[in-house]
């Protein structure tokens, strides 16, 4: 039943990754958590479940703006959902609320805030609920790097219903937030399915910044006519790069806190859909909307924990197409994202965000993997056919200078961590080697030490980044409040001779030297003509019925409409992302404008 429901409303004929076990688990009244990477299709986890069954699924949901987005794509799909939030009328939430309860809604979005309201329990009590899903669940614990109290109240419904299947579905979550999650929610023996944290269509590249909007039109210039989101950490850089790239000829729109709601609302939806291909934006933007087809996601400086970071370069490529995520960092933000963690009370929030940025900043300035990187956070290994590469990021693609001595290099920074008897933090070390004069390396005399100045004619940031490097390969590792670096068994190795490091040089990275892997079948046999001519159809449509343009067909759809070219009924549902209702209502329409191309440009049809 679920694979006729998936078809008929989705146009789907097969489930991803722990999809089927997901919904299985709803569909039995079992606890569950689910972790599934953005884009890996947690919705339809209880989404299709909701369809399966009698009564009305609720879902917690932490945005206005995606409650939204969600009731209208599934809306479209002939599902009736609905939503109850602050920006209803009176007369609107009551509508819901008498639909909700002569059981003509299957789905029902709340929000937390309202969920654990006193008045919203006894009305649900009154409605026939069949289950609880919990989005973006990860916000319930302390653990997680977007804790958020009201998602700690969630607890009342277990109370208030016990005997219903409760269910926590998140993008982001180590081991520690996951046990925390069953904890505090009080789930039962639930089912805890984890799918790959590995994205394999991202293409992942890494770059200290340098001249800054040149890098950011390089990768703009890679990306022409598509849609991108650029993340800044601050209000002032949003305006100053939106500002700068719409004067260049770039179509892009701003988004932060500090533009009024009418603002920020006019220019997400330009975005949605397709009047303009970029926004700029802190990192306010972004969980609110289910735009599949975003080509590119560059940060313009870097997030303050990996979590983070997995989740909004996570937002590009959700339709499974590949995408690029660039990172352009800075030194001068890694110190003031650790002087604000610092500041923050002691507790497990701060200890958890410690760990999660220096995870970000080994990220950033390593030459390991990215896509290992990412899985290995999080408890995972690449799968063994992507162990020697993956074939989708900087490292992997030979993009990176490395340094010719780095066996050498490595050597010199962990002697001087040796004789400085490991009881200093990279900072420190990186002024010794460097020949510093600072009050603090000559009150140690490290001044005096043979590592002092060995490496003064390298730039000291450039000295920073190879200690983390270090502490990336395992070489070195941070211990205690100050976090002293310490030699590893395996810098032991390299003090001996025996293993070399992978060290950046100091210079800009090589230009590309293969192609990324992943790009290789994406457009395989697709009319690239034909596609852009579907894609203005879509943003006609979408203008027309005030929808976002993926509500009527993802890329996905439109690409392979593009290589199937079908000018039949049936062969338009075999369209990959085309249920019954999208047939009925768009079908016709698609059709004519893939006949009317074939015709003028003589190109066959029903290819497939």
């Amino acid at each position: 039943m679920l694979l006729e429901v998936l078809q008929r409303y989705w146009g789907y004929d097969g489930f991803r990754p722990l999809q089927e076990e997901a919904m299985r688990s709803v569909l039995d009244g079992r606890d569950s958590v689910v972790v599934l990477p953005t884009g890996g299709g947690k919705s339809l986890c209880y989404q299709a479940p909701a369809m399966c069954r009698e009564g009305l699924a609720v879902v917690v949901s932490p945005l206005i703006s995606l409650m939204k987005d969600q009731v209208d794509a599934l809306v479209s799909n002939g599902i009736p959902a609905a939503f109850s939030n602050s920006t209803q009328t009176g007369a609107q939430r009551a509508r819901v609320d008498s639909e909700v309860l002569s059981g003509r809604i299957k789905l029902l979005y709340v929000s937390p805030e309202r969920l654990v309201q006193d008045w919203m329990i006894e009305f649900l009590k009154k409605a026939n609920v069949s289950t609880f899903a919990i989005d973006e669940a990860h916000c319930v614990s302390e653990w997680g790097h977007d804790f958020r109290p009201e998602y700690r109240q969630l607890n009342l419904l277990r109370e208030n219903f016990p005997t219903l299947g409760l269910h926590a579905y998140t993008a982001t979550a180590t081991e520690r937030v996951r046990e925390d999650i069953v904890r505090s929610l009080g789930l039962r023996q639930p089912d805890i399915l984890v799918g790959s944290f590995d994205r394999p269509n991202l293409i992942y590249k890494v770059e200290r910044r340098k001249s800054g909007l040149g890098q950011v039109r390089e990768i703009l210039d890679r990306h022409k006519g598509e849609s991108g989101i650029i993340y800044c950490t601050t209000r002032a850089d949003v305006d100053t790069l939106s500002l700068e790239l719409t004067g260049q000829g770039f179509q892009t729109r701003p988004y932060h806190a500090g533009m009024s709601d009418d603002d920020r609302h006019r220019n997400q939806d330009a975005f949605i859909q397709e009047r303009c291909d970029i926004i700029v934006a802190t990192v306010a933007f972004g969980m609110g909307i289910d735009k599949s087809n975003v080509r590119f996601v560059i940060h313009y400086g870097m997030p303050k924990a990996l979590e983070n970071y997995q989740q909004e370069s996570g937002r590009s490529g959700r339709d499974g197409l590949e995408a690029e995520c660039c990172l352009l960092y800075s030194g001068r933000e890694m110190i003031r994202w650790r002087n604000m963690i610092g500041e923050s009370p002691p507790g497990p929030a701060r200890e958890a965000a410690f760990h999660s940025f220096e995870a970000m900043t080994r990220f950033a300035t390593g030459v390991t993997c990215r896509h290992k990187s990412l899985v290995n956070y999080f408890g995972q290994d690449l799968p063994t056919e992507q162990a020697e590469s993956c074939g989708a990021c900087d490292v992997c693609l030979g993009q990176l200078d490395l340094v010719d001595d780095a066996q050498v290099v490595g050597q010199k920074i962990l002697s001087s961590v040796f004789r400085q008897k490991e009881r200093f933090a990279s900072n420190h070390t990186a002024l010794v080697l460097k020949g510093s004069k600072e009050q603090r390396v000559l009150q140690f005399g490290h001044d005096q030490l043979s590592t002092y100045g060995i490496l003064a004619d390298v730039p000291q940031q450039t000295i920073r980044d190879w200690i983390e490097q270090l502490v990336g390969q395992d070489f070195l590792k941070k211990e205690g409040e100050y976090q002293d670096l310490k030699i590893t068994p395996q810098g032991w190795e390299l003090l001996h001779g025996k293993v070399t490091p992978k060290l950046l040089k100091p210079a800009a990275p090589t230009k590309e030297k293969r192609k990324a892997a992943v790009i290789a079948d994406s457009w395989d046999s697709v009319d690239r003509g034909l596609f852009d001519s579907l894609r203005e159809l879509r943003r006609a449509k979408a203008g027309a019925l005030g929808v976002p343009a993926y509500i009527v067909f993802g890329d996905t759809a439109l690409r392979d409409m593009a290589r199937r070219r079908p000018t039949t009924i049936a062969g338009f549902h075999s369209v990959k992302g085309v249920g019954d209702k999208k047939l009925a209502d768009f079908g016709q329409e698609f059709i004519a404008c893939i006949t009317n191309y074939c015709e003028q440009h003589g190109a066959a049809t029903d290819t497939l």
